[in-house]
């Protein structure tokens, strides 16, 4: 689960990322800003992983806001005007959304930013990477690489690992925040994918190292963005 940050100085500009971040299950919406000093207090106090920035605010824009980070959070630029592509990207900017912001657009930049994040953390992460999860009174350590799917049911949830399985009793996406969103996927509102172990793709379903797992309807069109499926 990335933690993002939203700053624009109008009211339905933010409510649109907000419930854009909603719908993707990709980001925690840490903080929504209308003012740009406002947000560098946050910044200089929290840590995030992307923020979304509109270039024309009063005061301090998008563009003078991001050249006092340091370091600097990915960042996505939120505008009506495209003149400023070309100096969004002078600036590294991971992408740019022209407003009215569609949520198909949306989505591929997120995806994006998932990559990219990735990337960032590969220094620091290896096929070895691993997560604690705990169930009962025992607490298991994990390889990110061996967590297959995770699959609800009822109150419980299983982990599917390579060798075996692990029921926690959590909530879905308490669970998901302990993955790296740029490996998994939910595909049905009782399963979480690992991307690495899908192997094949169909309307209604996808195989996961063997497994046939449904995918749900309102997930079909995101699963589909974000794999890169015409």
């Amino acid at each position: 689960m990335m933690n993002c940050i939203a700053i624009d100085d109008e009211p339905k500009a933010l409510e649109v990322i907000e419930r854009y971040c909603q719908k993707t299950g990709l980001l925690s919406l840490r903080a929504s800003f209308r003012e740009s000093l406002k947000a560098i207090e946050f910044l200089n106090r929290e840590k995030v992983d992307l923020i979304f920035l509109d270039i024309n605010m009063p005061d301090i824009n998008g563009m003078q806001l991001l050249q006092t980070l340091s370091p600097r959070p990915l960042v996505i630029f939120t505008t009506a005007y495209s003149q400023y592509a070309v100096e969004s990207y002078e600036l590294s900017a991971l992408d740019y959304l022209l407003k009215p912001v569609t949520f198909e657009r949306f989505l591929l930049a997120i995806n994006k930013a998932a990559a990219a994040l990735s990337s960032r953390n590969a220094a620091g992460m290896d096929e070895g990477a691993t997560v604690f999860i705990k169930s009962g009174v025992q607490t298991f350590r994990v390889k990110v690489s061996e967590i297959i799917y995770l699959e609800k049911v009822g109150n419980y949830i299983t982990v599917h690992l390579k060798d075996g399985k692990i029921l926690i009793r959590e909530n879905m996406s308490d669970i998901f925040d302990l993955l790296p969103a740029a490996d998994f996927i939910r595909v049905h509102k009782s399963y979480v994918v690992g991307i690495r172990h899908i192997s094949m793709i169909e309307v209604h379903q996808l195989i996961v190292s063997g497994e046939k797992i449904p995918i749900g309807s309102t997930y079909r069109e995101a699963l589909r963005l974000r794999l890169g499926i015409d």
